[in-house]
């Protein structure tokens, strides 16, 4: 799986090149605007709720000694709580609205790759792509919550602690990069052989989705590219894959 989580990051090589060759970043624009009013939303939100959070934690304790540096431990566990839980919830929605818009994008990507212009796969409309993208994340965010808490829980565990942070960051690339992955496997797969694809090729998922989650660290220009170059990288990487598993007949992968 490793040199998968490799080939999912390796994908991202070029991207910037590729989006303007093809004159994609027109099809990001709305993308990019839901990007930006989520983040701010979650952003505020978390803001807010992370003393509360913090608050309720240390009101566990209920002796007098220790109390100030429990609280203290209290209000950055719920903050972390917040982080995760504002990623998952942001990454999700803005995969699931964005899903009509990046379709196009991939086929595009698709098409430069093999050279075929009219492909003899699934033809959907908007409000089915939509559909799509909305029931798959709603899948995946469910997943990932079911996950996330027992992982979280063991944020109160010294040492176990800081490997449950990576175990946490890995499950939530996984899930930014199926979400990716999909806007191709959309026009390809029905909705259970594209969980079954991205299963089996899962590192490529979690490399896809670490520069995904790497991105959004970045303030500003994060939430503005992390559509345009994850889901470019993604495109190009399942391309390829469905290539080599011969899911796309009579074509030939150009050479970049």
């Amino acid at each position: 799986m490793f040199k998968n989580i490799l080939k999912g990051l390796e994908a991202y090589s070029g991207t910037f090149a590729l989006i303007s060759k093809l004159k994609l970043w027109k099809y990001f624009a709305i993308p990019i605007v839901i990007s930006i009013v989520t983040a701010l939303t979650i952003g505020v939100t978390a803001y807010g709720l992370s003393d509360n959070i913090g608050r309720f934690i240390s009101s566990i304790w209920p002796w007098d000694f220790g109390k100030e540096t429990f609280t203290s431990i209290s209000t950055f566990i719920g903050a972390i709580v917040i982080i995760a839980i504002g990623l998952i919830l942001y990454k999700h929605i803005i995969m699931a609205l964005s899903a009509p818009f990046m379709s196009p994008v991939s086929e595009k990507i698709e098409t430069h790759l093999t050279g075929i212009e009219k492909h003899q796969h699934r033809n959907t409309t908007f409000g089915q792509q939509l559909w799509r993208g909305i029931r798959i994340n709603l899948r995946n965010l469910g997943k990932e919550l079911l996950i996330t808490s027992p992982i979280l829980m063991l944020k109160f565990i010294p040492v176990i602690n800081i490997f449950s942070t990576v175990l946490l960051f890995l499950v939530q690339a996984y899930y930014a990069g199926f979400g990716n992955m999909d806007y191709t496997l959309e026009r390809h797969f029905k909705y259970g052989e594209s969980v079954q694809f991205v299963r089996k090729y899962r590192g490529i998922a979690i490399g896809n989705g670490i520069v995904f989650i790497l991105l959004l660290l970045v303030p500003i220009i994060g939430i503005i590219l992390v559509l345009p170059l994850s889901v470019t990288a993604a495109s190009l990487k399942t391309v390829t894959l469905l290539k080599e598993e011969r899911r796309l007949n009579n074509s030939e992968i150009k050479v970049l």
